[in-house]
């Protein structure tokens, strides 16, 4: 029997800059053994002294952009996203303050991508791919923004996110 999947955790980093909201993405290194090259949310696999995913995402946006537990208001956590690679990611939203004076780890982290919400909110970077993989068909999202593609995963994360900021915007 195959092991289930292995439990991570993601930080939605979300921040006020020059007035408005922004969402905080990596890029992670080319040198990396997993997810090279990508962009993602600050996060990773939980610990064994990780009691939640709340304690996983924190940990791990400290360990990779330098933002202190304490200095996040946890907002709350979206659906858990199953990855191909067999990773059960929880998504935590968080807000940290604005002008924080971040530290990259550049050994995991190419760079820092600052993306305001109302250009991610922006219909035409979006788009839907289907894609088959082990012989079923699956629909993969895109946001384009500036030079860089959010996909995969993180798309997926994303897009959830921006649908549920939608519905309290609407309602």
């Amino acid at each position: 029997m195959a092991p289930g999947p292995v439990p991570a955790a993601v930080l939605i980093p979300l921040y006020l800059k020059d007035g408005e909201y922004h969402l905080l993405f990596t890029k992670r290194t080319a040198n990396l053994t997993h997810h090279r090259g990508e962009i993602s949310f600050p996060g990773g696999v939980r610990e064994p002294g990780d009691k939640d995913s709340f304690e996983t995402a924190l940990r791990e946006t400290w360990e990779e952009v330098g933002i202190r537990q304490e200095d996040i208001e946890v907002l709350g956590e979206l659906d858990d996203c199953e990855s191909i690679h067999n990773y059960l990611v929880t998504p935590v939203v968080g807000c940290f303050p604005a002008g924080y004076q971040l530290t990259v780890n550049h050994s995991e982290i190419e760079r820092i991508i600052e993306a305001p919400l109302s250009e991610l909110r922006r219909p035409e970077i979006f788009r839907t791919e289907l894609w088959e993989r082990r012989g079923t068909t699956h629909e993969v999202y895109f946001y384009t923004y500036g030079d860089d593609e959010i996909w995969g995963l993180t798309g997926r994360i994303l897009k959830q996110f921006l649908e549920i900021l939608e519905g309290c915007l609407k309602g």
